[in-house]
């Protein structure tokens, strides 16, 4: 398999940003990483990172107030 240079990447890129949009891209990005963060979760056996459930509901609370 041939390497990728500069030049491959930027085309890539660039198709990438015409068929789905320059909105779209950073919400690929998210779902491609949280994919790969899981699947490499899965293949080590450790468990769920501990979510900050206290730190979560703030946030939130907070941001229904600013709503009011």
């Amino acid at each position: 398999m041939p390497k990728l240079g500069p030049l491959e990447l930027g085309i890539i890129l660039a198709i990438v940003l015409v068929i789905f949009g320059a909105g779209r891209v950073p919400e690929i990005g998210s779902a491609l990483g949280k994919g790969i963060s899981a699947f490499k979760r899965g293949v080590t056996g450790e468990s769920k990172p501990e979510e900050k459930v206290e730190e979560a509901s703030v946030e939130v609370s907070e941001e229904a107030e600013t709503k009011k």
